[in-house]
């Protein structure tokens, strides 16, 4: 009938979290706050309770969307393990980046959520399958790191909001104490004029070489148990 308003679409936890996702994307992951979000859903801020224990269990499922965007386990043989890990990895550095709040929450996580472990664990079985020991594969694991969230741990994090800090009290450096800095700056530039650092480029170098370590020790049978001496 004209004139009726059209039915409320039904509140869950799927969702809530799209919307938030959606509003982290339109205005940064500080703008996502409950009452922020009610207000773009038409709800008063206590309906979000139903289905999100609080902020933090908001970005929980806020990780876990992300993460269904990432591609599953190539259907590659498992000798061809490398370019399986490189497909993975990379699939999924190709959605963090198209969400620029993504690396600062997932950093923030404390909790291991059913997704976030299926995701380690896809990430695991690509080494046991291609018959690694459950010795390396740990070890690899944790060598491994935030890559397997699409991300390098890197010196430092410039934050959209670096460039508006105020200089501090501790003084000014002095470029000419730091000659192998301005050796590989410059370098940099000349094969990059004006480019600057190509995270993308630096996130693949580290994965691939991240990737031929750990096929050399593996070739050599690397174990974490030291072999007992001889009396």
């Amino acid at each position: 009938m004209r004139g009726t308003e059209a039915p409320r679409k039904p509140l869950n936890r799927a969702r809530v979290v799209a919307a938030a996702v959606a509003l982290a994307d339109d205005e940064g992951i500080d703008a996502v706050s409950m009452r922020g979000l009610a207000e773009d859903l038409g709800v008063v801020p206590m309906a979000l309770y139903k289905h999100v224990a609080d902020k933090e269990d908001l970005l929980d499922g806020m990780v876990d969307a992300l993460i269904a965007e990432m591609p599953a386990t190539p259907p590659l043989p498992p000798r061809q393990w490398q370019e399986g890990l490189r497909v993975m990895l990379l699939g999924a550095r190709s959605v963090v980046i198209s969400h620029a709040w993504a690396r600062r929450v997932i950093e923030t996580r404390t909790s291991r959520t059913p997704a976030v472990l299926d995701h380690m664990e896809r990430v695991t079985q690509i080494f046991l399958r291609a018959g690694f020991s459950a010795d390396l594969t740990h070890h690899v694991m944790h060598l491994l790191g935030n890559r397997i969230w699409g991300f390098s741990p890197e010196l430092f994090n410039e934050s959209a909001g670096s460039a508006d800090r105020k200089p501090g009290k501790g003084g000014t450096p002095d470029p000419a104490n730091y000659p192998g800095i301005l050796a590989i700056t410059a370098d940099a530039q000349t094969r990059r004029p004006g480019a600057g650092c190509d995270e993308d480029f630096e996130f693949a170098f580290g994965l691939d070489t991240i990737i031929d370590g750990i096929a050399r020790r593996r070739r050599a049978g690397w174990t974490s148990t030291k072999p007992k001496e001889k009396p």
